[in-house]
């Protein structure tokens, strides 16, 4: 999984639609390969955005889950310390 992608499911509060959006043009922007799509490619990047966020807000929404509710500062400490352990800079 790209580094990047984050975990959106059972979070207190709730993942909001602009974190989705948000996943959505990511996953588009690493599959089709450009940051910024071409004007005559622009209507079609958008609509595969706005297609990926409303399923994954689907799936976010009505998946069940037994576990904990995750909180965003503790899963933010636990990436710096993923990242500190990642690029540790040997002498």
């Amino acid at each position: 999984m790209c580094r990047n992608i984050r975990v959106l499911l059972n979070f207190e509060p709730p993942t909001t639609d602009e974190e989705i959006r948000a996943a959505a043009l990511q996953y588009v922007r690493k599959v089709s390969g450009t940051r910024k799509p071409s004007k005559v490619n622009e209507a079609l990047f958008e609509r595969a955005v706005d297609e990926i966020a409303r399923v994954t807000s689907s799936l976010i929404h009505e998946m069940e889950t037994h576990a904990p509710r995750r909180s965003r500062e503790e899963e933010a400490a636990k990436a710096k310390i993923r990242g500190a352990k990642r690029f540790v800079v040997r002498a």
